[in-house]
């Protein structure tokens, strides 16, 4: 997961980033739209837009305040693809709550 993530053009993992310091300091329970939102089960995005478009970084959350990124990918249609909810669904399963 961390190899998706450092594919991600310059914008958008700075955007990663600052989201993700949100996250850290208010805790995911207090950060939402724009950029969080809640996708199925225990699956949550982050929600990442920068100068090349738009990317998206699917997350669970674990024991506490701990935040796994399970998929990271460059969005190129309007709904996020089925087979990326699969995928992060198939990571998540592996997490240790």
């Amino acid at each position: 997961m961390d190899q998706e993530l450092e594919y991600l053009e310059p914008s958008l993992k700075a955007r990663f980033l600052h989201i993700s310091k949100l996250l850290e300091a208010f805790g995911p329970e207090r950060v939402g739209a724009p950029h969080v939102k809640h996708l199925v089960d225990k699956l949550w995005e982050i929600r990442i837009k920068g100068k090349s478009g738009i990317a998206r970084a699917i997350y669970v959350t674990v024991t506490g305040r701990r935040i796994v990124v399970v998929h990271a990918f460059v969005k190129k249609t309007q709904k996020t693809p089925k087979a990326a909810i699969r995928l992060a669904l198939e990571r998540a399963k592996e997490i240790k709550s």
